[in-house]
């Protein structure tokens, strides 16, 4: 199911992508990182973004963060370039990501970790803060609820007071979903969050997403190398190999793709279905 919005050009009305991007290109000296990229994401739909090692992917999502700055063309999110905007800026505007190497706060507990992530979404000025009017009570409040209601969704009570560099790497990347997911995002970025998962985390992690896209009304962007993850989550993908855009569309057609048989899976590859 696609989930769009929509606006009204000459008399019809088409769909309006929240993730635009527009020609985009990235050098790092005399490399291209990026050449020329473009393609959208509409509202409430899961993009996959894949291509070999090298192929611009975390280039592309680290452009997205303000991370890097693009070279050529523009990104524009809700209608909104980035280009002008600061990296902190980006939680705020609607922009949650998570890390191929985990970003956790290794001292800071679970509870901990993920409450870093609402931060973004306080709307209390430092002199309400400083007289704690009741104002800054009922934020607090809300703000816990949504860390609760994280940890159960993503099933961390049992360790929501233990420090994440106690945790096993499986439920570290939970955590740091559930931070992504705390600042209320509309647009999530995933970067690999199947890497050092067996093949039952990876199933378990496929419901995931379908329940979190449907719960919190998210758009997703997902990069990934288990190709059976992509072609069985995404309504769209999206082909890099060295910069470029080699293929788009529906997984049935670009999992056929010549070019990307060629650069990415190899002639006979067939990627394993997650159901």
């Amino acid at each position: 199911m696609k989930y769009g919005i929509y606006g009204i050009s000459g008399g019809r009305r088409q769909p309006k992508p929240l993730l635009d991007v527009r020609n985009v290109t990235v050098r790092f000296g005399g490399v291209v990182a990026l050449d020329h990229v473009s393609f959208d994401v509409a509202s409430g739909e899961i993009c996959g973004l894949i291509g070999p090692n090298g192929a611009g992917k975390t280039t592309l999502f680290n452009c997205l963060s303000r991370l890097y700055a693009n070279h050529t063309g523009e990104i524009r999110f809700a209608g909104q370039a980035l280009g002008a905007l600061p990296q902190h800026r980006m939680a705020a505007l609607g922009i949650g990501r998570t890390f191929q190497n985990l970003a956790l706060f290794r001292t800071l507990t679970v509870r901990q970790n993920i409450a870093v992530g609402t931060t973004c979404r306080r709307g209390i000025g430092w002199l309400a803060h400083a007289l704690r009017l009741p104002a800054v009570a009922r934020e607090e409040l809300a703000q816990a609820a949504r860390v609760d209601e994280l940890i159960e969704l993503l099933q961390l009570g049992k360790v929501a007071d233990v420090p994440a560099s106690e945790l096993p790497f499986g439920t570290q990347k939970r955590v740091e979903l559930a931070r992504a997911l705390a600042s209320s995002p509309r647009l999530l970025l995933l970067d690999e969050p199947a890497c050092g998962l067996n093949h039952q985390e990876v199933d378990e992690l496929a419901v995931l997403i379908r329940t979190l896209r449907r719960r919190f009304e998210l758009t997703v962007l997902l990069v990934e190398h288990h190709m059976g993850l992509v072609m069985a989550l995404s309504d769209n993908i999206v082909a890099l190999n060295f910069g470029r855009k080699i293929a788009e569309g529906p997984p049935d057609e670009v999992r056929r793709d010549p070019e990307l048989v060629k650069a990415y899976l190899g002639e006979s590859a067939e990627p394993r279905v997650v159901q």
